[in-house]
């Protein structure tokens, strides 16, 4: 196969930063994606309905002229979020979803939640409404292992909570472990998971095997290459859980070079090039589109893209660098030629 093409694909995890930042990277993702969900970790974070608003008027305004694109926006949880206040964002069509993160997990996730007893009322509204929850799926104790906290999230936390509140629809973002990929797979339809471009790509020695390599370094971080395979596979399955969102999250190099350097890859140029060349490698790229166009839109309620995106196989010229005026963003490198290209 030389040429695919596809319904356009929408990218479930995204950050776009604000300001700056923001109006150097949105154009990368506004080439290939439709819709996407965007982060709400901003300093200060994403909150009520009216700081979603006011954020998706800042990115529309910084979409390019003759792009179409749509932010789909979500709430960071806290455990002072009020309910009423979601459900109504929910219900003008505003907000798609609400953002967990276990506090300290990540990139501005200081705000984030400690105490799961504290968001009970919040959740059980979210239930009722059926708003999904996308969750950054680590705990944060010290004495847990950085390479074990998504499978103890899962067992400690994730568990637990949709017990608690049946019928809450969950998003398990950016799944690093055959772990995630079981409990997914034994799971109702009320629970789906997203699966990254980069850890498709990279395994934890992509990272520090040989020196390290900080535009690698991720959270949750890359693990053994059993993981990695088992998030091939359940991708390519063309199983209707698992869909794209590529955390595609710039950083400038000067903060991803500190010695404390930022966790984070900037996929959004190539994502859609990565890909193809993933899907054809493991003999799927009839489960592509699916995977990248189908099962999000089937996930969250809304229809398929009736635009399309179609690929070929002709080599890439990706930027190595994205300039903004806070500093160059390096795109990732997934460490082979791109054979593929979107158009």
């Amino acid at each position: 196969m030389t040429s695919l093409t596809i319904a356009r694909p929408d990218d479930w995890h995204l950050h776009l930063r604000d300001g700056a930042m923001m109006r150097a990277v949105l154009p990368h993702t506004a080439q290939h994606f439709a819709r996407a969900i965007i982060m709400p970790n901003l300093v200060p974070p994403v909150v009520t309905g009216a700081q979603a608003l006011a954020y998706r008027d800042r990115i529309l305004a910084a979409l390019p002229e003759g792009m179409d694109f749509a932010p789909l926006m979500t709430l960071y949880l806290t455990e002072d979020t009020d309910p009423d206040d979601v459900e109504a964002a929910h219900a003008s069509g505003l907000v798609k979803a609400v953002k967990l993160y276990p506090a300290g997990a990540t990139t501005n996730s200081a705000s984030g939640v400690a105490d799961f007893g504290k968001i009970r009322d919040t959740l059980d509204r979210m239930a009722k409404i059926g708003l999904p929850l996308c969750v950054h799926g680590e705990v944060t104790d010290g004495d847990v292992d950085i390479f074990d906290r998504e499978a103890v999230f899962i067992d400690r936390v994730l568990d637990p909570l949709r017990r608690a509140t049946p019928g809450l629809r969950v998003v398990m973002e950016h799944i690093t472990t055959s772990n995630a990929v079981d409990y997914a797979r034994a799971q109702d339809d009320t629970l789906a998971a997203t699966i990254t471009t980069h850890h498709l790509v990279i395994n934890r020695n992509h990272i520090l095997a040989g020196g390290i390599k900080p535009h690698y370094y991720c959270l949750p971080v890359a693990k053994r290459e059993e993981h990695r395979l088992a998030l091939r596979n359940a991708a390519t399955s063309g199983e209707t859980r698992f869909f794209l969102g590529t955390d595609s999250a710039p950083h400038t190099d000067a903060n991803k070079l500190l010695p404390c350097g930022c966790a984070g890859c900037f996929t959004a140029p190539n994502t859609m090039a990565i890909l193809a060349q993933v899907f054809e490698e493991d003999a799927a790229l009839d489960h592509l589109e699916t995977f990248t166009s189908r099962n999000g839109p089937n996930f969250y309620g809304l229809p398929v893209n009736d635009t399309t995106i179609t690929l070929t196989k002709t080599p890439s010229t990706m930027p190595t660098h994205v300039n903004t005026e806070e500093g160059p963003v390096t795109v990732f490198d997934p460490g082979f030629p791109l054979e593929w290209s979107a158009h």
